[in-house]
């Protein structure tokens, strides 16, 4: 990642206190962290410049830049495209993974019910009466479709790790640039990171952080 993406992070000078000098242009440099890229929201939108990616079990960021633009480097345009922020948090963990955190959040509850949800309900035609998946209480119940004076309870208990599974299972969808658009992609992250004028502009690539002293 460092060797692409670092390279576009403009600096950033801090006067170094700790420094007995008493030069004035005394700076530490270092990147600027606090600047991060965005894909522009017209492009975003734009159904030619993204197609949808499945992360599939135990693939890394890494290992989806170099299928699809050949350099695992780029790993970064594959999080910023998906806008990820935090991949630890946002990007789909391997199931042992999965299965530790969980184990390690929940203890002795792992298995114990979260919430209740309902069960698909259908009458003898093959009509829909109750989609599955609505949050419900444990005893909810619905009249039989096709059956008088009896009731129905559809109801399933969803336990701390289905929970989590499903959860981790949403994150596997993302959005990805098309290889097509690299090279402009790479030119407009460059020229969009790039300082404009003001009292702390040293150059396109540099600022000067205020030094009241």
């Amino acid at each position: 990642m460092a060797r692409h993406y670092f390279r576009n992070i403009p600096n950033i000078g801090y006067k170094n206190v700790l420094s007995s000098s008493v030069d004035r242009e005394n700076y530490v440099y270092a990147k600027n962290l606090f600047l991060r890229a965005k894909v522009k929201d017209v492009l975003a939108k734009n159904i030619t410049f993204l197609k949808s990616y499945i992360i599939k079990e135990g693939v890394r960021p890494d290992m989806v830049a170099d299928q699809i633009y050949g350099d695992p480097e780029y790993d970064w345009i594959i999080l910023t495209v998906a806008n990820i922020i935090n991949v630890r948090s946002e990007w789909p963990m391997s199931s042992k993974v999965l299965y530790d955190y969980c184990d390690n959040k929940y203890g002795l509850e792992l298995n114990d019910t979260q919430y209740y949800e309902t069960t698909e309900v259908k009458d003898n035609q093959g009509r829909l009466i109750l989609p599955a998946g609505k949050i419900v209480d444990k005893d909810f119940t619905i009249p039989h479709p096709d059956t008088h004076n009896i009731t129905l309870n559809p109801v399933i208990g969803i336990n701390n790790y289905l929970v989590e599974t499903r959860e981790n299972e949403k994150k596997r969808n993302i959005k990805i640039m098309r290889k097509e658009y690299l090279t402009m992609f790479l030119q407009d992250m460059k020229e969009t990171l790039e300082y404009t004028k003001s009292s702390q502009y040293a150059s396109r690539n540099l600022k000067k952080a205020y030094n009241p002293t």
